[in-house]
C-alpha cells in the first residue's frame, strides 16, 4: 500500500497553477492547503467549488 504525501501533492498541484494550468484538488483537506499556499504567493486564482472537490483555475495577468 503507498501512502500518499500530502504536502508533495500540494506543491504538484501548485506547480500546475503556476505554469498556467488549472489544478483539481478532490479532498476538503488538500483544498484547504492549496489555498493557503495559492495566498501565501499571491497567486490570482478562480475557484470553482463543487460537490466533488474543488477546481483552481489561473486567472490571466493583463
Amino acid at each position: 500500500m503507498k501512502i500518499l504525501n500530502r504536502r508533495k501533492i500540494v506543491q504538484e498541484k501548485l506547480d500546475l497553477i503556476k505554469a498556467g494550468y488549472s489544478a483539481y484538488a478532490e479532498s476538503f483537506e488538500i483544498a484547504t492547503l492549496l489555498k493557503k499556499e495559492i495566498q501565501a504567493l499571491n497567486l490570482q486564482v478562480h475557484e470553482d467549488i463543487t460537490n466533488v472537490g474543488s477546481w483552481f483555475i489561473p486567472e490571466k495577468v493583463k
